[in-house]
């Protein structure tokens, strides 16, 4: 695997390194004996799919509050997205910046999203699957959002979303 930092603190871009031959292919997705290695250890509790049959579908920005925040390592297995993370640690260098990068079933990219960092994403095909790999597991009641439009940001996204849950429409502006 190899990783590469953004431009936020601790987001990183994980690419897997497959190996081909006459059968196709097999890659390592995970490890976290590489991932502490090149500095960003992280070991999933929990494993969860999203499925998306529209292509413009926007789901985000979420991210767990304290003390029940998570880090994902996110990776699509269908398809492709534009895949967002912003930085909402105030104390962060990066505070209030976002990277996106386009994740995909082809290119075999995935993007690492830690504690504090809120996290969207937008469908570029129909029937997009996108796998979460999580830790600490999920706690119902701590969810939380930004506006995926919200000027304090300004993220760039690659079009307009088509379906947006009127959940993550109608998260406030945010304040630091």
């Amino acid at each position: 695997m190899r990783f590469a930092e953004t431009a936020i603190a601790g987001v990183v871009v994980v690419e897997a390194e497959p190996r081909a031959d006459e059968r196709g292919a097999f890659a390592r997705l995970h490890c976290p004996t590489e991932f502490a290695a090149a500095g960003f250890p992280f070991k999933p509790v929990q494993t969860s799919l999203s499925r998306n049959p529209q292509a413009g579908t926007l789901r985000g920005m979420h991210y767990q509050a304290a003390p029940h925040a998570e880090t994902k390592l996110v990776r699509v297995t269908r398809g492709r997205i534009f895949d967002v993370a912003v930085d909402l640690r105030p104390e962060s260098p990066t505070h209030r910046r976002w990277t996106g990068v386009e994740l995909s079933a082809d290119n075999l990219k995935a993007l690492l999203i830690p504690e504090g960092v809120a996290h969207g994403f937008l469908t570029l095909e129909p029937d997009t699957d996108v796998v979460y790999q999580i830790s600490p597991a999920y706690r119902p009641g701590h969810e939380a959002g930004v506006r995926w439009d919200d000027p304090a940001f300004g993220v760039a996204w690659p079009a307009a979303p088509v379906l947006i849950s009127e959940r993550d429409r109608a998260y406030p502006d945010y304040r630091a």
